[in-house]
């Protein structure tokens, strides 16, 4: 692996919830891409702000990053939780998936408390 960020486990969990979500996209029916544009930008918005930050050396920097990643992983909470009450996708894909992304809004809650200065 080349860069820092590749090797944290919150990371990793992003790069699973975006293939999972690009599973459960293919699910909708049509005339919700507004959805799945909105779903599948919130995933990678998890990620690509989890790289930022970690690449940031001021801790406020990537404090800031890190609660990004976090509120764009709720934002894809909230899609996935319309898209079960509609029944649009597998519920067991929908409930793994959420479970993963409580895990993930978990780590960066932690590691955004838990930051500080590099020296």
């Amino acid at each position: 692996m080349y860069f820092e960020f590749e090797n944290l486990d919150v990371y990793q969990a992003a790069l699973e919830f975006i293939e999972r979500v690009d599973k459960i996209v293919t699910q909708l029916p049509k005339g919700y891409a507004h959805r799945k544009n909105q779903l599948q930008r919130s995933g990678d918005s998890i990620a690509d702000n989890i790289a930022e930050g970690v690449g940031e050396f001021a801790a406020n920097e990537r404090r800031r990053f890190l609660r990004i990643s976090r509120r764009s992983a709720l934002e894809a909470a909230s899609q996935l939780l319309v898209i079960a009450r509609h029944k649009q996708a597998d519920p067991d894909q929908l409930d793994q998936t959420l479970a993963l992304l409580h895990r993930i809004v978990c780590m960066l809650t932690k590691m955004a408390v838990s930051t500080k200065d590099r020296r």
